[in-house]
């Protein structure tokens, strides 16, 4: 049986991702953001210019036009930077191929290969490995905008056939997803409004047993997760 320290050292380099290059500002929904952003903070300057005149009414309608377009930036905004990473799905996608290695008796080795190029190298415990995935889906209004369903692999773990063992065995669960400065999901089961656009609460996972080294590909469909090995 291969050590989990053996194992670090063999795949140190290969465990070392790439970052995804997604320019943040180049997205319509940035470009949007910035846009309302801009136009609010002008308006609220040329509301406190109107103050200074002793304008009043232009200063009131000004600086509320001004705070409600910057609202929206702000809205706009928080959607642009939680989008970042996930991966538009139009019908069925690679989301993954895994290389799964058996080392002793309910341990192997899985490698995670994603669409990038990068990967990740886990030590896992189970008869099986299990992988599962956040789906992003929008609303047809913010389809009409252009959000469309997206994905973000979530976690890779061990799976046991007996019940037993899922309750007293070793766990081995790692993460796959990226930090994210804002989180949607939270956001969505924290904030009312956003069920409007946005139908956070949608999740799917598969699972294949693992007795001899295979590979595996890991597609994602508007029904969810599925595996298939890939026959050479």
């Amino acid at each position: 049986m291969i050590s989990a320290t053996a194992v670090r050292e063999r795949h140190d380099e290969r465990l070392l991702i790439r970052p995804i290059s997604i320019d943040i500002f180049a997205t319509p929904f940035s470009l949007v953001a910035i846009t309302l952003g801009a136009l609010g903070a002008v308006l609220v300057i040329a509301g406190l210019a109107a103050l200074v005149r002793a304008k009043p009414l232009r200063f009131a309608l000004r600086t509320l036009a001004g705070l409600l377009l910057l609202s929206l930036g702000a809205l706009v905004g928080t959607i642009a930077v939680g989008t970042q990473g996930y991966r538009a799905l139009t019908r069925e996608d690679v989301a993954a191929r895994l290389f799964v290695r058996p080392t002793g008796p309910q341990r192997f080795i899985t490698t995670v290969r994603f669409p990038d190029g990068s990967e990740k190298a886990f030590e896992i415990a189970g008869d099986e490995i299990y992988i599962d995935a956040r789906i992003l889906k929008w609303k047809p209004f913010a389809n009409a905008v252009g959000l469309h369903t997206a994905y973000e692999l979530d976690r890779v773990a061990g799976r046991y056939h007996s019940i037993d063992q899922e309750r007293t065995a070793r766990r081995t669960v790692h993460s796959l997803a990226q930090d994210r400065p804002v989180d949607l999901f939270s956001l969505r089961q924290r904030y009312a409004f956003l069920a409007t656009l946005l139908d956070a609460e949608y999740g799917s996972a598969t699972f294949a047993q693992v007795t001899l080294p295979a590979e595996l590909e890991v597609r994602v469909s508007t029904t969810g997760l599925l595996m298939r090995e890939v026959r050479r």
